[in-house]
């Protein structure tokens, strides 16, 4: 094991603070830092472990450490989830005036800190971003799936922020203390893309600079590329998009309800023509196992941080099953009324879905799944 860099004679600020987001990944606390010292000759650095509280024990794991590695501080967050979000505590946290991010996984080339490091400050750069896309830079061993995802996400990634930026999905960049208090309390914080977030939530051009590296294999730990991340990438682009003027979850709320809207239909269909129902009990049928589904995919996407589990969870289903059930009719009454005072049926039709949906969405974030509530005692 190399020795820690020693503090500069009266030095009582870490010039850099490196920020590792840990996600059950216990093996690779200790060889990441070995890593890091061996890369960070001559720089006075700090470390801090973020651990969103792991079963497998990250953060006693890295506490029973901080003997052989003074540099390691560890912030254990209680109830407390993502990537981005454990980012954005750790760079506030940290005492440095420059903030490093990369993962505990050790595919980001900790050998080019210093070099990331060097232009941040000598070209006065808000941001330099470790990329795979430019010259220097590869993905390495990257599955053809998880190469098409990826070069998807940049793409997508065009539609809030336009600058020329070979790689907005790296999760590794070294950037200044004074652009994070720029943005910071603009940023989302949403799913895993913390670079995009910052990028975008800037209120002028950011001033940035790239250095290639070969994207490693994964020594340890397991990919976190899900439908989640998928979607939390996707909350993320729309929370840029239109978060000023309409809630992510809500558009997740409709597409939940958009998917119930076709299953409805092809469930009642299949009732009463290919079974023979009468319309009253096919209606009734297809319209509860309708609100069941919906009820299923909100809990596990739309409201997925507070997502209800064991007895909250059929408790949930009878309040949500009174709220839409309420949402339904008051949709059909202003539909109605709008249709007798002389709009056309289409425009009726709509606005009472329009209101319905609205009434659904906030009765289910204040009843059901009781965000407000629930947030604050997260929060405290």
């Amino acid at each position: 094991m190399s020795r820690p860099n020693p503090a500069p004679e009266g030095a009582m600020t870490p010039e850099l603070g490196i920020v590792l987001p840990a996600f059950n990944e216990r093996g690779n606390v200790e060889p990441v830092l070995d890593a890091l010292r061996a890369s960070l000759h001559g720089i006075f650095y700090e470390v801090i472990l973020v651990d969103d509280d792991s079963e497998d024990g990250t953060a006693d794991l890295a506490r029973s450490l901080s003997a052989r590695y003074p540099e390691l501080r560890v912030i254990q967050r209680i109830n407390r989830y993502g990537l981005a979000s454990a980012c954005i505590e750790g760079m506030m946290a940290s005492h440095a005036p420059y903030l490093a991010v990369m993962d505990c996984d050790l595919q980001h080339d900790e050998k080019i800190l210093p070099q990331m490091l060097e232009r941040l400050k000598t070209e006065k750069l808000d941001i330099v971003i470790g990329t795979r896309h430019a010259e220097g830079g590869s993905t390495g061993d990257f599955a053809a799936s998880r190469r098409a995802i990826s070069d998807t996400g940049r793409l997508l990634s065009r539609a809030i922020y336009r600058e020329n930026i070979s790689d907005p999905m790296s999760g590794f960049f070294v950037l200044d203390r004074r652009f994070l208090l720029q943005v910071v309390r603009t940023l989302s914080g949403t799913g895993y893309k913390i670079l995009l977030d910052l990028l975008a939530s800037a209120p002028q051009p950011v001033r940035f600079g790239e250095v290639g590296y070969t994207f490693r294999s994964r020594v340890h730990g397991s990919s976190k590329l899900d439908l989640l991340v998928s979607l939390e990438y996707l909350e993320l682009l729309l929370d840029k998009l239109m978060g000023n003027y309409v809630p992510p979850r809500f558009v997740l709320f409709g597409m939940v309800g958009l998917v119930g809207l076709v299953l409805n239909l092809v469930l009642f269909d299949l009732l009463s023509e290919g079974l023979g129902l009468t319309l009253p009990v096919a209606l009734a049928i297809s319209g509860v196992v309708v609100m069941t589904a919906n009820y299923w995919m909100n809990n596990q996407f739309t409201f997925r941080k507070f997502r209800l589990r064991g007895w909250g969870l059929l408790k949930g289903l009878g309040v949500f099953y009174l709220a839409c059930s309420i949402g339904l009719f008051a949709n059909v009454e202003l539909a109605t009324a709008l249709r007798q005072s002389g709009f056309n049926q289409a425009a009726a039709v709509l606005t009472g879905v329009a209101v319905g949906s609205l009434w659904n969405y906030f009765m289910s974030s204040m009843l059901v799944w009781q965000i407000q509530r629930r947030r604050r005692r997260l929060a405290y």
